[in-house]
């Protein structure tokens, strides 16, 4: 659980934040609960994990060991991650904000703001995470890896999604579009007047968009709800300077269908996870999980998706099987089904891809061939859907998913430090 601030905080010599002086009963501002300084200086804290939910740095460790494995590319790569070191302090704040739910109503929702210990702040970035088995795991009870752009002068702001942190007796409505993207925004309206209250506005009101994996697909659905609703003569208008997508789920019932048609799941959990979350999210019969999951998975739904303590990785652990049908039931393979039906109408309501959009923004999109995740077929039907758009493709052979999550964040980083 949280703990409340009482105090104001001397983040160092130079920088005096006054807690106290912030209206605590106005959850339409960021209300931080939680504060820390994190030294950079030695690489990334071990609470720092990837898409999988394995520690960055023992995933490291152990891609280095695996010589055999890994390519002497990817080895390269790694090490340069690793020198990617800059000596530097950035403080992080755990707090709260108000959205909507799905019907409409007030929630209150959690994240974290990432943002360097001196200097002045260039920009927020903000930040959609991927996908998450333990509430441990989310940003504001961990370090997220994207929080090291801090390093280089902006606020890193990533919220926790429904379903995570003070949220986390839900359950999380995985891929539900609108709905996350809307929390998202809210974070960012949130923080705004934050930073201002506390001195430590940007230098620059337009904004970076960037997400990962299913962070790919909700940074994308958070371009689309601020080009719609949110544009120069809206009463809270947000200006995008640029938006960074990797590895995204961009069209569900795609990333579904090929699971149903390779009979392979690479990524076992993520079948559970989408039929949990349809479900769940656009409020289906509960009947339908025992419908379409076999017992072995849908005994442990409620452990998993509602309880919250178990990693993506030993989920997958559990599982024990790459293939779909040892996960789902025949009537999940059975197109003509109504239940099939259903979920494949919901799946392509909450697909980005499936919306008469094209994003206006700058958008730099990397996908690696070799995802073992998220089939690179779904990046490629991206750029076909989005062909007039202002989009730089960045699609090559960059190891697994995991590999191209660091390397995601580190091209950004790059192309941060050479733009600006």
């Amino acid at each position: 659980m949280f703990a409340v601030l009482a105090t104001g905080c001397v983040l160092n010599e130079d920088i005096y934040v006054d807690f106290d002086a912030l209206d605590s009963s106005d959850l339409s501002m960021f209300q931080p609960t939680t504060r820390g300084v994190v030294d950079l200086s030695n690489g990334l804290p071990d609470e720092t994990i990837l898409p999988d939910g394995t520690s960055v740095n023992e995933f490291i460790e152990t891609s280095l060991a695996q010589t055999k494995a890994t390519s002497c590319t990817i080895n390269d790569f790694i090490q340069n991650f690793l020198k990617w070191q800059q000596k530097r302090k950035v403080i992080e704040i755990s707090g709260i904000y108000r959205s909507t739910d799905e019907y409409g109503k007030p929630i209150t929702l959690s994240g974290k703001v990432i943002m360097p210990a001196d200097g002045a702040i260039k920009r927020v970035i903000l930040v959609s995470h991927y996908t998450m088995g333990a509430n441990r795991e989310c940003p504001s009870n961990s370090f997220p890896l994207e929080g090291q752009l801090a390093q280089l002068g902006y606020a890193v702001v990533v919220p926790d999604y429904i379903g995570y942190g003070i949220t986390s007796h839900l359950y999380h409505p995985y891929l539900m579009m609108e709905l996350t993207a809307r929390g998202v925004v809210d974070m960012y309206l949130a923080v705004h007047p934050f930073l201002k209250a506390i001195g430590r506005e940007p230098e620059n009101p337009d904004i970076y968009l960037m997400g990962y994996s299913q962070g790919g697909a909700v940074t994308m659905a958070t371009e689309y709800l601020i080009e719609r609703d949110h544009g120069p003569e809206s009463a809270r208008p947000i200006d995008i300077k640029r938006v960074f997508a990797g590895g995204g789920i961009y069209d569900i019932k795609a990333t579904f269908e090929s699971y149903i048609e390779s009979n392979t799941a690479n990524y076992p959990c993520g079948v559970p996870f989408v039929i949990v979350g349809m479900i769940k999210g656009n409020h289906l019969s509960d009947d339908l999980i025992d419908k379409l999951l076999l017992p072995r998975v849908s005994e442990r739904v409620e452990e998993w998706f509602l309880e919250k303590n178990v990693a993506t990785l030993k989920m997958n652990q559990i599982i024990g099987s790459k293939q779909t049908d040892d996960i789902l039931t025949p009537l999940a393979f059975d197109r003509t089904s109504t239940e099939i039906s259903l979920l494949y109408q919901v799946m392509t309501e909450n697909s980005i891809l499936s919306l008469a959009w094209q994003p206006k923004a700058p958008v730099y999109m990397m996908h690696s061939i070799e995802d073992d995740t998220i089939p690179f077929a779904i990046a490629a039907k991206a750029k076909v859907r989005w062909a007039s758009s202002n989009i730089q493709y960045n699609f090559g052979y960059y190891g697994s998913h995991q590999i191209c999550c660091m390397r995601f964040v580190y091209t950004v980083k790059t192309i941060l430090e050479n733009e600006e």
